[in-house]
């Protein structure tokens, strides 16, 4: 069987178109699907991880913070990676993402995201009482004084004289009654020696 050469050349042209269209869609989605984007953005800073760029070609990347640049417009290669710290706040913050790609617009990113609000940030700190603190009770013991207390007098005060007006005093050792008891001893004695001598006047005669 003899094919005719108008069938073979149409069937490999057909071929060759299919190939070439497999190949050109397989470049395209290539680009694509090869640009990464990477952000995030926490409540005090925002991290970009901007990766598998084309090299050949000038991209470029801008951060904004409610409309303030926190990066301004930068450019890149194939890669660039960057954290960026966020100004203090006490409210949620807009973060803008613009990123063009030098070889399409297809490629590029414009994104935002919040910025939450820190939790420590967000807490008054409170107001110190306007009424006047009491004072802390000191703990030290009191200073010893330097100058010791005068010794006691060791004299002793003068004996007060009676007075006149006063009752008379007690009577002690010797009294009034002493000289009356002597003279009863003495006249004991005296009649003792007396009948004593009676005595023997008397014994003497009978011998």
């Amino acid at each position: 069987m003899t094919i005719p050469r108008r069938s073979l050349r149409a069937a490999g042209t057909l071929a060759a178109a299919a190939v070439a269209g497999l190949t050109g869609a397989v470049l395209s989605a290539g680009p694509a699907a090869a640009h990464t984007p990477t952000w995030a953005v926490t409540c005090s800073e925002v991290s970009l991880d901007l990766t598998a760029y084309n090299s050949n070609v000038t991209n470029q990347v801008t951060v904004t913070v409610d409309g303030k640049d926190l990066l301004p417009t930068e450019t890149f290669g194939k890669e660039f990676h960057k954290k960026l710290e966020l100004p203090e706040h006490d409210k949620e913050l807009a973060v803008h993402l613009v990123v063009k790609a030098g070889d399409g617009d297809n490629f590029s990113r414009d994104e935002t995201r919040t910025a939450p609000v820190c939790e420590d940030a967000g807490t008054p700190t409170p107001a110190p009482s306007e009424g006047t603190p009491s004072p802390t009770p000191s703990t030290e013991a009191p200073a010893a004084s330097a100058t010791p207390s005068e010794a006691p007098s060791t004299s002793a005060p003068p004996a007060a004289s009676p007075s006149p007006s006063s009752p008379d005093l007690a009577e002690t050792g010797s009294s009034s009654a002493t000289p009356v008891i002597a003279g009863a001893a003495v006249a004991v004695l005296l009649a003792g020696s007396g009948i004593m001598w009676s005595l023997r006047k008397r014994r003497t005669p009978q011998h």
